[in-house]
């Protein structure tokens, strides 16, 4: 069975996590810090650009676009998308209701709810790490942040940037990856700044300095002028190394970005719009990716940060920030208003839509203080992108402890590396591809990749 050589694998090639709640050993300082100098053996001269090896698998190909939202701090599956109402424990507030045959918390997610036929729900899935800084970033670059990958890995949307470049045009002048409102997005990794995250928190003005005082032709003559007195130093050979090439990106970006109307329109929040989503930062974030995605300009890959889900006390509490009740609020307003402008727009059958955390949270009774500590399993959501919605794959036992029911072809617990294989698939993008380019050897898009140990998950378009 699958299951019993995932399991050989994983005693083979041991996965770092702890199976109790424990205070963070590194800072988020710390890590990143460990990140930044591995990251920095890049900028030596003379790296190949690194052909690709591929297994040839068929992509789904079945979307242009992902959003990727991090619920930051780890939401309680057995009290969101993998409800279970304990006798005692559950609040009625939660207000279960039986939609397409799921249970579900009508009084987190009213809105959300109404919209669960295009929502398919991941209840088999498993964390590998149980510290908040570690599983965040494992999100993000599908592997052990510790491993010897870890530090040169890049961000997932960095390498659909990398992927989808062929396909940009010359008038395209939106960044490809965007990080709204998330100061922690894992970086380009190894890779050319140009597939770096640009991290905007959205504002009612829009994009700060995108106009020049002096107008766009003075702007235009002093661009070229600068261009051409620094033009030896951004070039592959310049003194500098590899920043110098990487500065000329940068600089390129940022022109292209200016005295630009599409930029104004996409990246400015509207009072009326922002009602609407919610009048959070988490909606401004939302209505800046569908602007975004609409405009057409080359963006591919958005994420979206929505944290407070990190409710060890007071998880039920309406008036405590951390609760799941303020958090859910927020999200439910924002998704359901992203998810129903995206379907009007024609956008969401092109667009993947990924949500969740980085694990979740002790099932049964609260703690003394009223919360709930780290647990491996936990629950994802996957929207838009051909995916058939209306269902859950996989189920736990009665507490949500573990899985019972896995779901899915490999008949074992899904783990993120299986979501963004998914994700690569959807996107028409090789999952099993390994570059050549890297610091620290050969680099696959999923780890193991040689060894067919992660997949997408099928039966989502089935």
């Amino acid at each position: 069975m699958q299951r019993d050589a995932f399991h050989r694998f994983q005693q083979h090639y041991p996965h770092a996590h702890d199976a109790f709640y424990t205070r963070p050993q590194w800072s988020r300082r710390g890590i990143f810090r460990t990140a930044a100098g591995l990251a920095g053996s890049f900028l030596l001269p003379g790296l190949s650009t690194g052909a690709a090896q591929t297994q040839r698998v068929t992509p789904k190909n079945t979307a242009r676009n992902l959003i990727f939202v991090l619920m930051s701090g780890g939401p309680s599956h057995t009290d969101t998308f993998d409800l279970k109402m304990l006798d005692g424990v559950s609040p009625p507030e939660l207000a279960p209701e039986r939609i397409n045959g799921i249970l579900w918390p009508t009084g987190l997610f009213p809105k959300l709810g109404a919209q669960l036929p295009s929502i398919a729900i991941l209840r088999s899935m498993r964390a590998w790490a149980l510290v908040h800084e570690t599983g965040q970033r494992w999100l993000q670059i599908g592997r052990n942040p510790a491993g010897a990958e870890g530090g040169v890995a890049p961000h997932i949307g960095s390498i659909i940037a990398r992927e989808k470049e062929k396909e940009r045009r010359p008038t395209d002048a939106f960044p490809p990856f965007l990080a709204l409102d998330v100061t922690e997005a894992a970086g380009e990794g190894y890779f050319s700044a140009r597939y770096a995250p640009f991290k905007y928190r959205p504002t009612a003005s829009g994009v700060p300095d995108t106009t020049h005082r002096d107008g766009e032709e003075v702007f235009r003559t002093r661009w070229q002028m600068l261009d051409t007195l620094d033009r030896p130093w951004r070039a592959a050979s310049s003194p500098l190394g590899a920043s110098g090439p990487d500065l000329a990106e940068f600089y390129a970006s940022a022109a292209n970005m200016m005295h630009n109307p599409a930029v104004a329109q996409a990246f400015r929040v509207e009072a009326a719009e922002r009602e609407r989503y919610g009048s959070t930062a988490f909606g401004d974030a939302c209505l800046v990716t569908r602007q975004a995605l609409a405009a057409n300009q080359g963006t591919r890959a958005v994420m979206i940060r929505l944290g407070g889900w990190d409710s060890h006390s007071n998880i039920y509490s309406a008036t405590t920030p951390t609760s799941h009740f303020a958090a859910a609020k927020t999200f439910d307003n924002a998704m359901s208003a992203l998810l129903t402008d995206l379907e009007s727009s024609g956008l969401l059958g092109e667009t993947i839509i990924v949500a969740g955390g980085e694990f979740g949270r002790t099932p049964g009774p609260l703690s003394v203080v009223g919360g709930r500590d780290h647990h491996l399993q936990q629950s994802f959501l996957v929207m838009g992108g051909g995916v058939r919605g209306g269902r859950a794959i996989g189920s736990t036992d009665a507490l949500g402890e573990g899985t019972v029911e896995f779901g899915w072809s490999r008949d074992r617990d899904i783990r993120i590396e299986d979501v963004e294989a998914t994700i690569y698939s959807a996107l028409g993008i090789d999952w099993t591809t390994v570059l050549q380019d890297s610091p620290v050897g050969p680099f696959p898009y999923i780890p193991h990749s040689d060894k067919d140990v992660y997949g997408p998950i099928q039966e989502l378009w089935s």
